[in-house]
């Protein structure tokens, strides 16, 4: 074979190798941009999943039964138990306070010229006007529990006003009483008649002073 011949072979063969080593290192490139890529994407998938597993877990937190306890109280027995179930239940609590507050000489019902029973004698007193009757995040309780002390078989009127001032659609109610001697009556369905919407629930009745036992063993039963 002549000389030429033989640097030709010589050249062609350079040619090919330099080909195949291209393609070799443009194939590693793409495989290692692709891994790359792939890796990227794993990265963000995960921290994609993550937020969504976020999400979906203060979408559940948020998803629970918001309690309220409301309550009037004239001479502090109320506000005790409302207090107490407030915190058994871990609920938030809202207090209905009067304008005029009732003074120990308004509540004493044994005299016939007291605000309590001239409020009583003439039911065009009772419309009791309160600080407020505006809660905050109203909206956002699904279950609500009225207190009230019990005056002459029903509702202390303070409590009428609240109910009848708010928008319980929606709501479970349960109405809880404090009491000496009167029972619950027909307490928590008259404020039922009163309230705009709620599912009102048969309430209970506690004496002026129930230990934490006989409360905690109420609440349990509403669970």
């Amino acid at each position: 074979m002549s000389k030429k011949g033989i640097i030709g072979i010589v050249i062609f063969l350079v040619i090919v190798i330099v080909a195949v080593v291209a393609v070799v290192l443009y194939s590693n490139k793409t495989q290692t941009t692709e891994t790359q890529k792939n890796a990227s994407n794993g990265v963000e998938n995960n921290s994609q999943t993550e937020d969504e597993n976020k999400i979906e877990k203060e979408s559940k937190a948020n998803t629970g039964n918001k309690i309220l306890v409301v309550y009037y109280s004239a001479q502090n027995h109320t506000e005790a138990v409302a207090k107490k179930i407030a915190e058994n239940l871990g609920a938030d609590t809202f207090e209905i306070v009067p304008k005029e507050v009732y003074t120990s000489d308004d509540l004493d019902w044994t005299d016939s010229n007291s605000r309590v029973s001239k409020e009583h004698n003439d039911t065009s007193l009772r419309n009791i006007e309160l600080e407020t009757t505006d809660v905050e995040n109203w909206d956002e309780y699904d279950t609500v529990l009225i207190g009230y002390p019990i005056w002459w078989g029903i509702a202390a009127w303070p409590t009428n006003t609240f109910v009848k001032a708010n928008d319980f659609s929606g709501k479970t109610v349960i109405p809880f009483c404090t009491s000496s001697s009167s029972g619950l009556g027909q307490s928590g369905k008259l404020l039922s008649q009163d309230a705009n919407g709620g599912s009102w629930q048969d309430g209970h009745r506690f004496n002026s002073s129930p230990s934490d036992s006989d409360i905690k063993s109420w609440t349990d039963s509403l669970n």
